[in-house]
C-alpha cells in the first residue's frame, strides 16, 4: 500500500481549510508536521479502567504498543472505548457487549485510521472489539492483557474457580466469613485478568486460535515483562500489515474458525466461547451454526490440565509453553495453512513449540480427559439447540432423568434455594427460567445455580442444572446452558413446571423434556410472557433486537461487515 493510499490521507492529505482544520487541532498535543504525511496512523483501541481492575495496566501496555508503532514508522494515536469489567457492572457486562462494540466500530471508522491495535482483557472486552473491527475490516492486531498471577492462600494455588468452592463452604458452615475474606486478598495478587481458563482466557485463547494475534498472546501473565514485548512487537506488527493490507476479512475464515472450535474443545475453554464466537463470524459474514461447533467439537479430547476442568493456572500453561504448544499437538486436526497476523501460517508459528509440562499439556494420544470441552444438546427442551462443558461436569450426572424443580426467574431462586421446605433432593434437576437475553436482560452469569444449602450439608457437590442463561468460564458443575429459545420468547423451557421429568444425555446430545406434546401444547396456549420490558435508551433497543443465544445473542441490525468508508464529509 503506498502512502498516498492510505486511509488517514482522506484526513491529514488534505489541503486548503479542510486540512488545515485535520491537522491544527492535532497539533496541539506537540505533534510535528512530519507526522502526518503519509506515516500509518496506527489506532490503539483502549479498554482501560479503574472500573475494569483487569484492564487496570493497559495505560501502561499501550505505551508499549505506540513504541512499537513509531519503530516501524507508524504515527500512534489512542483512543477509549467503553469498558465492560465483569466483577462490577449491574446487572451483567453481557448486556453491555453489543453497545461496546458499537462503539469500537464507530470509532474506528470515524476517524483517520489506517490500522487498529485492540487492548483486550476482561470478558467481554475481547469479544465486543473483535466484533467492532470486523465490521470495518481494515488492518487489525489484538493484544491481550493476561492473566493474574496464581493465587496462594494457606499454602495452596487458587484461581477465580475457588470461589464458587469457597462460597459452598461458607453456606455450609465450613469455611467462616473471616476465612472468606482473607482468602480474597490472597487470590487477586497481581495484575491481570482470571488466573484460570475463564472466559477471559479463553478469549484470548480464541483470538489467538482464529490468528488474529502474535504467538503465544494467549497465556503470558500480565505481570511478566514478556507481556510488553508482545505488545511492542505487536505494535511494530500493525504498521507491516496496513502495508500488506492484512485485513480481519482476509483472517477470519471459515477454516480459521474451525481451528479455533477445536482448539477451545482441546483446552476446555468456558461456555461463552459459544456465544462470542457465533457473534463474531457473523460480523465478518461467515454462518456459523452450533451445528458447526458439534462437528468441530464432538470428537476432540481435553489436552489442557487447567481449572476448572482440571488442576492448574494459565500462569503454569504458559511456562508448559502456552496455546502454540496445543496447537502443534493438534497438528492432524487443524488447517494448519491458515494464515495470520504476522504473515505467517499458523504451524509455521507453532511448528518450533516445545512442552515443558507434560502434565499441564497433554498430547492427543495421552488426554487429561477423553471428555471434550463442549457439547451441543438437541431436544424438544431446547428446539434450537444448548451447551455444556463435559470436561467440568460429574461424570455419574452425564446420562441422567430426574424430578424438575423450577424456579421463574432469579428473584424466585435467591427466594427459595435455600428453603427448608423446598422439596428437592440431589436427583432432582435445577431448572432457572427467564434469564435469556431478553428475559433478564442480558444473559448472566447465573446457570452454574448454587446448590440447596440443606443437600450441601449432606455432602452433595453438584446436581443438574439447566437454565437459558450463561455461566462464569470459571464455573463448572453439570450445568446446562444457552438454552434457545429461551423462556421469554416461549421456548418450551417457559412451559416446565415443576415436578416434570427431564432427560439429559451428553453422550447422545440430547435433553428431553418427558411431556407429551399434547400437554406441551395446553401449556403454550395458557403462556403468558412474566419479564419486564423496558421503557427507554439501550436496554429498551436491546430487548428489542437481541438475536437469541444459537445465533450469538447480537443484535439484528449489526450482522456483516459495513466497511470502513465514511459515506458523508462535514468540511
Amino acid at each position: 500500500m503506498s502512502n498516498a493510499s492510505l486511509r488517514s490521507q482522506g484526513w491529514f492529505g488534505r489541503t486548503g481549510k479542510d486540512g488545515f482544520i485535520y491537522r491544527a487541532w492535532m497539533k496541539n498535543q506537540g505533534i510535528p508536521d512530519e507526522e502526518f504525511r503519509g506515516k500509518p496512523v496506527i489506532g490503539i483501541c483502549n479498554t482501560w479502567s479503574e472500573l475494569t481492575p483487569c484492564n487496570a495496566h493497559f495505560r501502561e501496555l499501550a505505551e508499549s504498543v505506540k513504541k512499537g508503532v513509531i519503530a516501524a514508522g507508524g504515527f500512534p494515536l489512542e483512543f477509549p472505548v467503553m469498558s465492560l469489567g465483569e466483577t462490577l457492572i449491574k446487572p451483567t457486562a453481557m448486556l453491555y457487549r453489543n453497545l461496546a462494540s458499537m462503539d469500537v466500530e464507530e470509532s474506528i471508522r470515524a476517524n483517520p485510521l489506517d490500522g487498529v491495535v485492540l487492548l483486550c482483557g476482561c470478558d467481554k472486552t475481547t469479544p465486543s472489539l473483535v466484533m467492532g473491527a470486523c465490521s470495518v475490516d481494515i488492518p487489525t492486531i489484538v493484544v491481550s492483557g493476561g492473566p493474574m498471577l496464581t493465587g496462594r492462600y494457606e499454602g495452596k494455588n487458587i484461581g477465580t474457580s475457588d470461589i464458587w468452592r469457597f462460597a459452598d463452604a461458607v453456606r455450609s458452615g465450613d469455611m467462616s466469613q473471616e476465612q472468606l475474606t482473607v482468602a480474597e486478598a490472597c487470590m487477586c495478587r497481581s495484575r491481570g485478568h482470571c488466573a484460570v481458563m475463564g472466559t477471559a482466557s479463553t478469549m484470548a485463547c480464541m483470538v489467538e486460535s482464529l490468528g488474529l494475534t502474535l504467538p503465544s498472546n494467549a497465556a503470558i501473565p500480565a505481570a511478566d515483562s514478556r507481556r510488553k514485548v508482545l505488545a511492542q512487537y505487536s505494535g511494530s506488527r500493525i504498521v507491516e500489515m496496513v502495508k500488506e493490507d492484512l485485513k480481519p476479512s482476509d483472517i477470519l475464515t471459515r477454516e480459521a474458525f474451525e481451528n479455533a472450535i477445536r482448539i477451545n474443545a482441546a483446552i476446555g475453554g468456558s461456555t461463552n466461547f459459544v456465544i462470542h464466537l457465533i457473534a463474531i463470524a457473523r460480523r465478518i459474514g461467515i454462518d456459523l451454526t452450533l451445528e458447526d461447533l458439534h462437528i468441530n467439537s464432538a470428537d476432540i479430547p481435553l489436552l489442557a490440565n487447567l481449572q476448572p476442568s482440571g488442576q492448574y493456572f494459565m500462569e503454569d500453561f504458559y511456562y508448559a509453553g502456552g496455546l502454540p504448544v496445543v496447537m502443534k499437538a493438534m497438528h492432524d486436526r487443524l488447517h494448519a495453512d491458515c494464515i495470520t497476523a504476522n504473515g505467517k501460517t499458523l504451524k509455521e508459528n507453532y511448528k518450533d513449540a516445545t512442552s515443558y509440562n507434560d502434565d499441564v499439556i497433554r498430547d492427543l494420544s495421552n488426554p487429561f480427559k477423553k471428555e471434550t470441552g463442549l457439547a451441543v444438546l438437541k431436544g424438544n427442551l431446547c428446539e434450537n439447540g444448548a451447551v455444556i462443558k463435559p470436561s467440568a461436569a460429574s461424570s455419574h450426572l452425564m446420562r441422567h432423568t430426574g424430578r424438575a424443580v423450577v424456579f421463574e426467574n432469579i428473584e424466585d431462586y435467591h427466594a427459595r434455594v435455600d428453603d427448608p421446605a423446598l422439596e428437592i433432593d440431589e436427583t432432582s434437576v435445577m431448572v432457572l427460567k427467564n434469564v435469556g437475553p431478553v428475559g433478564y436482560p442480558g444473559m448472566p452469569e447465573v446457570g452454574n445455580m448454587g446448590i440447596p444449602k440443606k443437600l450441601l450439608e449432606k455432602g452433595v457437590k453438584d446436581m443438574v442444572r439447566i437454565s437459558d442463561g450463561r455461566m462464569s468460564g470459571t464455573g463448572f458443575g453439570t450445568v446446562v446452558l444457552h438454552v434457545s429459545p429461551e423462556a421469554a420468547k416461549g421456548g418450551t423451557l417457559a412451559l416446565v413446571k415443576t415436578g416434570d421429568m427431564i432427560a439429559l444425555d451428553v453422550y447422545d446430545r440430547t435433553l428431553q423434556l418427558l411431556v407429551d406434546d399434547e400437554e406441551l401444547a395446553k401449556r403454550k396456549a395458557a403462556w403468558k410472557p412474566s419479564h419486564i420490558e423496558a421503557t427507554r435508551g439501550y436496554v429498551q433497543l436491546y430487548q428489542q433486537h437481541v438475536e437469541q443465544a444459537h445465533l450469538g445473542a447480537d443484535m439484528d441490525f449489526l450482522k456483516g461487515c459495513s466497511g470502513s468508508k465514511v459515506t458523508r464529509d462535514s468540511h
